[in-house]
């Protein structure tokens, strides 16, 4: 069937713009096509990482959970460590690995590896954005901080505790911060100074035995 003037012109048109602008469109499309797969595959394999992690977090809660009373055994301790490692070399963005590690260095702590425990602790603050979109826990690093600072305490190298924990705005963790910042200057025999320390950690809102004590057992300052 013949065409007219008018549908000439606007196929000439149509061939016109496509001459101009098809090879664009075409491209256009397989990026976005090409961009949504690869997102969809993207997020399956994110989704099955995650579930691997998960697993093996849930390893490590099993073992710590599995005699609440009593203390987790070498063993046991040995397979948390080797978890918290694994997480950490396949998993290392994930929350779990973090979390992990903290269990592992406790495990470390029970079996007086200070410097292992102080290397999961430190691994957790240097490396504190977790996640596709590098999300930051505050609450994570302070428990890491205050923890690694006790690790560094236990080590006899109160100079650097105490330079850590002055380093920190402990925020909610005051109560804590106090605390340790009390036996650090107890362990330097600035008697005063650990005093005040504890007094601040019950003004902060601790109502520990533990901290009752620690002030009731001071010795008098020379």
């Amino acid at each position: 069937m013949a065409l007219n003037a008018a549908e000439e012109e606007t196929l000439d048109a149509v061939k016109k713009w496509w001459n101009d602008n098809g090879k664009m469109l075409v491209a256009t499309v397989i990026l976005v096509f090409g961009g949504y797969t690869g997102w969809l595959l993207y997020q399956n394999a994110n989704a099955t990482q995650v579930a691997a992690a998960s697993d093996l977090y849930e390893e490590i809660l099993t073992l710590v959970l599995a005699e609440p009373d009593q203390p987790v055994s070498v063993e046991d301790g040995d397979r948390i460590m080797a978890i918290s490692d694994e997480l950490r070399a396949d998993y290392a963005d994930s929350v779990y690995a973090r979390y992990a590690a903290l269990f592992a260095a406790q495990q470390a702590v029970n079996q007086n590896d200070l410097q292992r425990a102080e290397s999961d602790l430190q691994w957790i603050l240097d490396n504190p954005e977790q996640g596709m979109f590098g999300e930051v826990d505050e609450g994570l690093l302070l428990t890491t901080s205050l923890r690694l600072g006790r690790v560094i305490l236990a080590q006899g190298e109160a100079e650097r505790a105490l330079e850590l924990v002055n380093g920190i705005d402990p925020k909610s963790y005051e109560a804590g911060f106090s605390e340790l910042r009390g036996d650090i200057y107890l362990s330097m025999d600035r008697i005063v100074d650990a005093r005040d320390a504890y007094i601040a950690a019950q003004q902060a809102g601790s109502t520990s035995d533990g901290l009752r004590m620690k002030l009731d057992n001071l010795p008098d300052p020379s």
